[in-house]
């Protein structure tokens, strides 16, 4: 590959390269961040990073209240997760159903029981 080397005070500033030769260079670093972003997410999934499904994430962006949300797809019936979460039926449906907000020591438990955290319900 022919390179032109630019001086500026005796030293080198620019490098002009073939335009094939830029193209392929950048080609080859989209994938060597593509190989990293990869490595990263298998290294998250290894120390146990979750993954969502889109259904869920779709759920909470149009608005759905997160507590019943997140009980859907851990599978939970309202009863399970308030007696996990200790406190009532009624009051956990309150709470799905926007009827009552609860105390942030409610949906920390909540969030516990539902193996999530608190910022995951807000």
């Amino acid at each position: 590959m022919s390179v032109q080397i630019i001086l500026r005070d005796g030293q080198p500033e620019w490098a002009v390269i073939p335009y094939d030769a830029y193209t392929q260079l950048m080609e080859d670093a989209e994938m060597l961040a593509d190989i990293r972003e990869y490595d990263a997410a298998k290294q998250a999934l290894a120390e146990g990073e979750e993954l969502v499904p889109a259904a869920v994430v779709d759920a909470l962006l149009a608005g759905e209240n997160p507590i019943k949300v997140w009980r859907n797809y851990r599978q939970m019936t309202q009863r399970v997760l308030a007696e996990n979460a200790g406190i009532s039926p009624a009051y956990l449906s309150q709470l799905e159903s926007g009827a009552r907000r609860g105390l942030p020591e409610t949906l920390s438990r909540i969030a516990q029981a539902l193996d999530l955290t608190l910022d995951d319900l807000a």
